[in-house]
């Protein structure tokens, strides 16, 4: 009896340790792209992991820089071209034919969704090429055709091969050349309407969630333009701020309790405001009675 409560135990407990091995295993981001394919004997160099994070978080809060790039017709494209709203910055290589496809449909997929819901007037998204002078406007081209990707607030850039090392080092992307092409991050820049890095997103999957909220806090958070509407601005601000993500259809829907906290607070205020309107009124009728 003893040695089967024995068992029972130590088989709970293996069940959970397998548990939290597969949780771990499935939504730890993976942080570092290595491609698989023919090695050879000699001692390769690889991205080490620590070091490539901490030089990506170190980026966040720094400014971009006005870095000039080549969009996918050779017209040349100076990253402040994108202030004044959010932006998402990825980097690829077009040789790539593991990761770098795999997370650019994924990206696809969360931004498709996220457009959906903020609009694409909102924010912009460039998927920057650093395999120079291979990554070049009709590689970056060809790569967006062959994936299907033609949202209008989606560019593919080409940087000169001189300026590769500053411009990835201002991201805080890392990567070094193997024999079967790359180690490199996987990560997503977020850089605010201002200029300054916000956050970094890593992995090769991502939802709309993963996007739609920081982006949703930095378009309810910037200051209102002064070329829009004030009041057609702050409605369009409510709307995106009372949206909340789905995971079962992966998409945003409206949460109408805010709304309805909001009509409530709404209702709060005028019936104080009533409130001190009736008792000054009462107040100033007690003066001009005749005594």
């Amino acid at each position: 009896m003893i040695r089967s409560s024995h068992r029972a135990a130590l088989a709970a407990i293996l069940l959970l340790s397998a548990s939290s091995t597969l949780s771990a295993d499935k939504f730890e981001p993976k942080l570092v792209e290595r491609p698989q394919g023919a090695r050879t004997g000699l001692t390769l160099t690889t991205l080490d992991e620590k070091s490539a994070l901490q030089v990506s978080q170190a980026a966040i809060g720094k400014a971009v820089g006005d870095h000039v790039l080549l969009d996918r017709e050779s017209r040349p494209t100076p990253l402040s071209k994108y202030r004044g709203k959010p932006l998402l910055v990825n980097f690829i290589y077009t040789a790539c034919f593991q990761v770098c496809p795999t997370t650019t449909k994924n990206l696809q997929k969360a931004v498709e969704n996220t457009v959906g819901m903020l609009g694409a007037d909102r924010f912009s998204i460039v998927s920057i090429g650093f395999n120079q002078p291979f990554d070049s406007p009709q590689a970056m081209k060809a790569f967006a055709a062959q994936y299907g990707i033609h949202l209008p607030n989606w560019e593919f850039l080409s940087p000169a091969a001189a300026i590769v090392d500053d411009l990835t080092q201002n991201f805080g992307f890392s990567y070094v050349a193997t024999s079967a092409g790359f180690d490199h991050m996987n990560q997503v820049t977020l850089v605010d309407a201002e200029g300054k890095i916000y956050r970094q997103i890593y992995g090769e999957s991502f939802t709309a969630e993963d996007l739609a909220e920081p982006l949703k806090a930095m378009i309810t958070g910037a200051p209102i333009p002064p070329q829009t509407s004030t009041l057609e601005e702050i409605a369009d601000r409510i709307r995106i701020l009372c949206s909340v993500y789905d995971p079962i259809t992966g998409k945003y829907r409206t949460n109408y309790a805010v709304y309805i906290e909001i009509a409530g607070f709404i209702s709060f205020m005028i019936f104080l405001l009533w409130m001190g309107f009736s008792f000054m009124r009462g107040e100033r009728a007690k003066k001009i009675k005749p005594g």
